[in-house]
């Protein structure tokens, strides 16, 4: 029995378990996933008189009963005479807070009234959901610094909440419809997102409509892990997926192409002609006429080194399989004229890392690519709207895999540990946001969503 055996074992041991939670790290909360939602009911709270947040719900098949309000009047006394906020009499699922129409500092007091009782309300992997509108739309200073106020209130939240409980904020646009807002409402109520937490979700003025019958889904870096879970959630909801992998990963990416009956294509995705070989599989599988629905950049390496013992080529291999392959092969895909490239009104989704945002010792090389995919997809969106096609990403943080198996024991505790869900994620919880990205329903459009359970690191 190796080292890293021993002290998983011992981490594990009742013992083990105790001595963990007297340092203050409580054991981490089996997190509901996939598409359940909660079972005790969903509680809402609304500043002003708005109802954006009710016909929402009403529009994705949904009710909530009104949330208890915390005030002198509603408070009770403990024995030894101290102030109690009001109790619900059940567990509740979730408490959503409609505060799209704050306008002053004052109004704040509103959604403080409303989280209180709802913070040892929840069930476990319970939700708090905060509506709010974008700062950038304000009309005045004070307006525009409430709103703002509102994503610290919820990043505070999330690190107080317990037993798999999670804290997101969603920022709607004036354009978006109740249905719209159902969708992501639904997305975040559900297990789907149960490792997305302490995140903002910024709404966009795009148009949306429901996915077509077997929309074709290329996937590259999808023999293994994350790819191959994101492509068979693709396949779960009928998509026909194209599996794309390097040569050498041949005899994975077939089982999982055929697995779920898609196609596999053979690639190292930093050939000069990349695109035009994607491109060209989906013509000759698919039908000349046939054009891709979502393009998802999952490909990535790791080549980590201390940035005094980086030489070029650790350094430019990363760089042109994380970045540099993604820009070329979106040039080709991106061009109308191309049999088998992307269709209008397509998705792109490209996979970043939390290491882009925070960096990270010893990867220098990867947090350069994974922000460059950041900047990629904040830069690209806006010049392919006009076709309808939409670009987003996700940051996933510390992600159960075969990869990160090989990290020592310690070290994994840590990076388990220093997330507010206090564990690290699936990843399947990687595939549900990306498939919620590239969901034609989803109006988002530029942004870049941690997949990290709260993160200490980074934003």
């Amino acid at each position: 029995m190796n080292l890293d055996s021993l002290i998983a074992g011992a981490l594990n041991s009742p013992l083990g378990k105790k001595a963990m939670a007297a340092a203050g790290f409580a054991e981490a909360t089996k997190l509901r996933r996939g598409e359940a939602l909660p079972s005790g009911p969903l509680a809402l709270g609304v500043v002003g008189e708005s109802s954006a947040v009710a016909d929402a719900l009403a529009a994705v098949g949904l009710s909530a009963e009104p949330a208890l309000i915390d005030s002198p009047e509603t408070r009770t006394k403990d024995d030894k005479g101290r102030d109690q906020a009001p109790a619900y009499p059940a567990k509740i699922g979730a408490v959503l807070v409609d505060a799209s129409q704050v306008a002053t500092v004052d109004q704040l007091e509103q959604v403080r009234a409303v989280l209180r009782p709802a913070m040892r309300g929840l069930e476990p992997s319970g939700r708090v959901i905060i509506v709010a509108a974008d700062p950038a739309t304000a009309s005045s200073v004070e307006q525009a610094a409430v709103r703002q106020a509102l994503d610290g209130i919820m990043r505070s939240v999330g690190k107080e909440l317990r037993a798999g409980a999670t804290a997101n904020l969603v920022q709607v646009a004036d354009s978006t419809t109740p249905a719209q807002l159902g969708v992501v409402l639904q997305f975040l109520l559900s297990g789907r997102s149960a490792y997305v937490d302490g995140q903002p979700l910024v709404l966009a003025d795009v148009a949306t409509t429901p996915a077509p019958e077997g929309r074709i889904v290329v996937v590259t870096g999808a023999a293994r892990g994350i790819g191959a879970a994101i492509a068979r959630r693709f396949a779960a909801d009928g998509a026909r997926v194209v599996v794309v992998d390097v040569p050498m990963a041949g005899e994975a990416m077939a089982g999982v192409a055929n697995e779920l009956h898609g196609t596999a294509l053979q690639l190292d995705i930093t050939v000069p002609d990349g695109g035009a070989r994607i491109a060209e599989h989906v013509a000759q599988r698919y039908g000349e006429g046939a054009r891709i629905g979502a393009l998802v950049h999952c490909a990535g390496i790791l080549r980590d080194r201390m940035l005094a013992n980086l030489d070029e080529v650790r350094w430019a291999s990363v760089l042109q399989v994380n970045l540099a392959a993604q820009l070329r092969m979106n040039e080709v895909l991106l061009d109308p004229s191309v049999a088998g490239g992307l269709a209008d009104g397509a998705r792109i989704v490209a996979v970043a890392s939390t290491s882009g945002w925070a960096g990270n010792k010893g990867q220098t090389n990867y947090a350069a690519s994974k922000a460059g995919v950041m900047g990629m997809v904040r830069a690209l969106a806006p010049s392919v709207a006009e076709r309808g096609i939409v670009v987003n990403g996700v940051a996933p943080g510390f992600i159960e895999t075969d990869m990160t198996a090989s990290i020592p024991v310690i070290d994994r505790e840590i990076f388990r540990r220093s997330s507010s869900l206090l564990q690290g994620g699936k990843p399947a919880d990687v595939a549900e946001a990306i498939v919620f990205l590239a969901d034609p329903e989803t109006p988002m459009n530029g942004q870049v969503v941690r997949v990290c359970g709260q993160l200490i690191v980074g934003r």
